[in-house]
């Protein structure tokens, strides 16, 4: 079930990490509700497939190929967007992964970079890159995206859990420099959600033993981490910033 948010008619967003799953959820629901999307990642393919989805369903969206840890690639987005639609009232930091679980002991130098490149340094460079236009326009919502591995030790590897625990901190850092000049910030904490990746990679016995271990006995469905997303972006949110929301069906409570 789709909810109504009217406020969003006519709202510009950016999302990164917009070409599958969450990011790109967020970007179809967004649009939807009569907002202008416009979704960054690395796969043109992929991300034309979803502006095709969009326009094709009535609503407005380009996308823009683009390294969210390279500042210059997203200055290039900013002026895109600031050129095609004047404005970015919506920031969606969604970008990142590399997860999977890896000891300690095996873990190189290099990944570990990687991963804080990937997860957490994207995320700061995002908003640095579209901070310019949200100061001019004394307005916005920024949503982060961290992981339940940021909120407690999980099978995830421990630069994914740094990386993601480090945007929660980020977030709350932005929201209370930020707020004076009129933007809220706020952080989305998925647990287990069933992507295309997941559904993919993780074999159907899996599935039902991570579901099992969250007190709703399910899987999370990207629509539900899209759902909190918009939640975060329309005025339904107006004196909330600062915080994370866990989409992680009763597993994460604190």
């Amino acid at each position: 079930m789709l909810s109504t948010y009217s406020d969003l008619e006519g709202k510009t967003a950016v999302i990164t990490g917009g070409s599958r799953g969450i990011g790109a959820e967020t970007a179809r629901l967004l649009a939807a509700q009569g907002a202008r999307v416009c979704v960054v990642g690395r796969d043109k393919e992929a991300l034309d497939s979803v502006v095709a989805e969009i326009t094709a369903a009535g609503g407005i969206a380009i996308g823009a190929v683009a390294d969210v840890t390279s500042s210059a690639a997203l200055a290039d987005v900013a002026t895109l967007v600031e050129s095609e639609f004047g404005r970015v009232d919506i920031l969606g930091a969604f970008a990142g992964g590399m997860g999977y679980p890896t000891p300690v002991s095996e873990l190189s130098e290099q990944f570990w970079r990687r991963v804080l490149d990937s997860d957490l340094t994207s995320t700061f460079l995002t908003v640095q890159a579209f901070l310019p236009m949200l100061l001019a326009q004394g307005s916005g919502s920024i949503i982060t995206m961290t992981s339940s591995a940021g909120r407690q030790p999980s099978q995830a590897n421990i630069a994914y859990g740094v990386a993601k625990a480090g945007v929660v901190m980020l977030t709350r850092h932005l929201a209370t420099e930020l707020g004076p000049q009129g933007i809220r910030v706020n952080a989305i904490a998925p647990s287990s959600i069933l992507t295309e990746k997941v559904a993919t990679n993780m074999p159907e016995a899996v599935q039902q033993q991570v579901a099992a271990m969250h007190p709703l006995r399910r899987l999370g469905v990207t629509d539900d981490v899209a759902q909190t997303a918009l939640f975060l972006a329309s005025d339904a949110s107006g004196y909330l910033s600062g915080i994370t929301i866990d989409v992680a069906g009763g597993r994460i409570t604190n």
